[in-house]
């Protein structure tokens, strides 16, 4: 099947750092990563890309998984103990559905399994860029304990910060902007990572797990399953 992806100039220039241990696979990221607008950074192990991460302002990490010595899953562990909301696209030639979950279970924003087109590649950086970006306007949303500032990417449960990744913040917010309404898998799917390609698998169960384990407590359970159709929100 042809793709139909295009590539989309990003409106500010943004830093991928691309960690691929294959030297053709780097140099045809790092060109079209140019080409599309953006300013690549390289390595070709995981050590590399640590360092990179602990000096350089990184906006977007492209990470494959079978890297020499420290593999992508070891290196996204990392990097979620430092970074835990820096927006990561793993990339692999494994096509276990396991490997997927792995990945997001670590942490993981986004999947391209190869053989990709490099379009496909850019249309995931941008999709992940837009869904991170900060918000301009001064938006708190509160339900129950929690506290949500769309602008600073701040979550509270009463006066106490919670540290989210991106995707979980955006799965928070989603499930905020709905109280009490139920959302289906799909409708999760959609809105958060911004198509369905993960419908088989169990990534918003995942997300949502991970979701209840920093904000369920002190009696709070307002995450809720409502078995056969989805997931919704109340205040307590």
């Amino acid at each position: 099947m042809q793709n139909t992806y295009s590539l989309q100039v990003p409106q500010a220039k943004s830093r991928i750092l691309v960690v691929e241990d294959e030297e053709g696979i780097l140099s045809l990221l790092e060109q079209t990563l140019r080409i599309a607008g953006f300013e690549p950074i390289t390595a070709s192990t995981g050590a590399q890309a640590l360092t990179l991460i602990r000096k350089e302002e990184i906006d977007l990490v492209l990470l494959d998984i079978n890297l020499p010595l420290l593999d992508g899953f070891q290196v996204l562990s990392k990097i979620r103990q430092t970074h835990p909301s820096m927006p990561v696209i793993m990339l692999t030639a494994r096509q276990d559905k396991r490997d997927v979950i792995e990945g997001f279970n670590l942490g993981a924003d986004d999947y391209v399994v190869k053989p990709f087109s490099v379009e496909e590649v850019i249309v995931r950086i941008n999709a992940l860029l837009r869904r991170s970006a900060p918000m301009d306007d001064e938006k708190v949303l509160t339900l129950g304990p929690i506290s949500l500032s769309q602008k600073t990417h701040e979550v509270k449960f009463h006066d106490e910060s919670v540290a989210l990744s991106r995707t979980e913040f955006n799965l928070l917010q989603l499930l905020m902007e709905n109280p009490r309404r139920v959302l289906s898998k799909e409708s999760i799917l959609k809105q958060v990572w911004g198509y369905d390609f993960l419908a088989a698998t169990n990534v918003v169960d995942t997300y949502i797990s991970y979701l209840r384990k920093k904000l369920h407590r002190d009696g709070y359970e307002g995450i809720r399953t409502v078995r056969g159709v989805g997931f919704q929100m109340r205040e307590s």
